[in-house]
């Protein structure tokens, strides 16, 4: 209970363990460090069974849904203890300081977007007010790896594929990037907490029902995203039927699988985003919390805890669901060709990606011009949490502008 009541992990070792010093942060740092670790490697070992076992179902393979014990699990578990076992190779021609940095370079990218990622209401190892922003130029850092990889593997495939996968990324990037910007028009803030915490209330309050530009911006920013973490229709960086497996080629053991690790992560990371850009942070669509009362004033710590709690799974379901969704596109849609993947990006995906933009920090001032709201519906109730974990109603910058013209013209 004294950690519950606790603000945060330093207090608590500075206040209730008597840590002198500067231990008290170096322990917090290092338990955040640790916590951040579990489950970057968590998603990984999931959602390979979950592809696994969705592939199976859907292209009707018995094998996948049959094999590893009775939910198939072991067979994560056996492929886990298979790579660790296998040697780790490096070819003759290959630099091998480049070779051996490659993995983890990749890794370490998308390690560091979790440290800024919420798992709920103030449940986040490095609060942000440019969180948005912050996360964004760490994944971004993941396309150095593959460079590195492709062009120390003195392999001509690995070659080709690490040149595709830096001209993708790189131009993906872009469109996704804009997309990102629609709903932080919307809400004036690049803080993943606080951009959660004006979407709690219920579905209605969701940045992706603001207007027609923030949801359609939901799904261009999908198909960016999809082709940021390199997952079919849009794998041509590890094409099989073209470059035996494109950058990966000459990798073997536990190298190899820092990539994948790296891609898994990345996946759930890309559907963290898109959960508080888009579809409500940890909010689970209906006031229900409102309604017990579990964060009112004066509310205990025991139940502030409950409710982020409550909040974790659902952020977690809502994530994973995105997930889910990248993994059946998989398993359904063709592989595009290289010149149909770019097409797609600077043809279509950023003209579209720029009108949204346009659009969405024009919606506002239409509707204020034509006396209307800002908002789809009846306008959402923007709420934020203070310090002693209340809520309250704050209003936006534009309702503050509209008071300020009234009074203006008020005799």
């Amino acid at each position: 209970m004294m950690l519950l009541a606790a603000h945060n992990l330093s207090e608590f070792f500075r206040e209730t363990c008597r840590f002198p010093g500067f231990w008290p942060e170096v322990l917090a740092a290092v338990v955040h460090a640790v916590l951040v670790a579990a489950f970057f490697g968590l998603p990984a070992g999931v959602f390979i069974w979950a592809e696994r076992k969705i592939a199976g179902r859907i292209q009707d393979r018995l094998g996948p849904t049959r094999t590893g014990g009775r939910f198939g699990w072991l067979q994560s578990l056996a492929d886990g203890i298979k790579l660790l076992q296998k040697e780790d190779l490096i070819p003759g021609d290959a630099n091998a300081p480049l070779f051996r940095l490659a993995p983890y370079l990749v890794v370490v990218a998308s390690f560091s977007a979790y440290m800024v990622l919420p798992f709920s209401d103030g449940w986040v190892a490095v609060a942000s007010k440019v969180g948005v922003f912050l996360i964004l130029a760490l994944m971004s850092l993941e396309v150095l790896g593959v460079i590195i990889a492709g062009y120390s593997s003195g392999s001509k495939w690995a070659l080709f594929g690490a040149m595709r996968e830096a001209a993708q990324m790189v131009s993906y990037e872009i469109p996704m990037a804009i997309c990102a910007v629609v709903p932080i028009v919307a809400a004036g803030t690049l803080d993943m907490v606080e951009l959660g915490r004006m979407q709690t209330g219920g579905f209605w309050n969701w940045l992706i029902f603001h207007d027609p530009f923030t949801f359609l911006a939901f799904f261009c920013y999908f198909v960016c995203a999809t082709a940021s973490c390199k997952r079919a229709p849009f794998d041509l960086a590890e094409a099989e039927s073209e470059l035996v497996a494109g950058f990966l080629t000459e990798y073997s053991g536990m190298r190899w699988s820092f990539f994948f690790l790296a891609e898994y992560a990345s996946m759930f990371a890309v559907g963290g985003i898109a959960t508080y850009l888009f579809l409500g942070g940890w909010d689970i669509g209906l006031p229900i919390i409102e309604a017990l009362g579990l964060k009112a004033p004066g509310a205990s710590s025991a139940s502030i805890y409950l409710a982020n709690l409550i909040g974790m799974f659902v952020f977690l379901a809502k994530a994973t669901t995105v997930v889910f969704v990248q993994i059946w596109v998989r398993w359904t849609l063709p592989r595009l060709r290289i010149d149909q993947v770019m097409t797609t990006c600077l043809k279509y995906l950023v003209p579209i990606s720029c009108f949204l933009f346009l659009g969405a920090a024009l919606w506002p001032l239409a509707m204020a011009a034509g006396g209307g709201r800002s908002h789809w519906g009846d306008p959402p109730a923007v709420r934020r949490l203070d310090s002693a974990s209340a809520v309250q109603p704050v209003q936006t910058p534009l309702a503050l502008d509209e008071q300020e013209g009234a009074g203006r013209r008020s005799p």
